[in-house]
């Protein structure tokens, strides 16, 4: 599998062009990000940049051998111990174990090179593949997930603690 990198200035083009390809695929499990978003992505891209600088949050690439990414993996709100997990991957990776895959790494990741020690991630009602992968992954449905959570959806929070196998 493909390796997680980190998030940096020359991976906009790779990270617009993901997007772009994916929008139809990802709008049917979670909220489109809508025009706005892709109008303004070199500012946010510049953002998250400086987010990741800050230590407040750490984003990961899942890249293919010639460069184009597979998956965005990313941790949020680093504070006290733990940080939300997003995710999202490519269409024609899905279904194949690399979310899966990516997000058991991003939770080593998260407790080896971030020190933290809890993770948490809110799901869609209407994406089973994502509680899949969550549960795969060692997270645990713990209660309700409001849409202030998820684009205005309903769904799950899932925690795991980091210091258990």
């Amino acid at each position: 599998m493909p390796e997680l990198m980190p998030l940096a200035a020359g991976h906009a083009p790779a990270v617009l062009a993901f997007e772009r390809a994916n929008r139809a695929y990802f709008a049917a499990s979670v909220s489109d990000r809508g025009d706005a978003w892709f109008d303004a992505f070199a500012e946010r891209f510049r953002a998250l940049l400086a987010e990741q600088e800050a230590g407040v949050c750490a984003f990961y690439l899942l890249l293919d051998e010639n460069g184009a990414v597979l998956g965005r993996f990313n941790l949020y709100d680093l504070e006290d111990g733990g940080a939300d997990v997003g995710y999202r991957v490519a269409q024609h990776v899905a279904g194949r174990g690399v979310a899966t895959a990516a997000v058991r790494e991003l939770c080593r990741l998260a407790a080896s090179r971030h020190g933290l020690r809890r993770l948490r991630a809110a799901v869609a009602d209407t994406n089973p593949a994502s509680r899949r992968v969550v549960a795969k992954a060692g997270l645990t449905a713990v209660g309700p997930a409001g849409p202030d959570a998820l684009g205005g959806r309903t769904g799950t929070w899932y925690e795991r603690d980091l210091a258990s196998p």
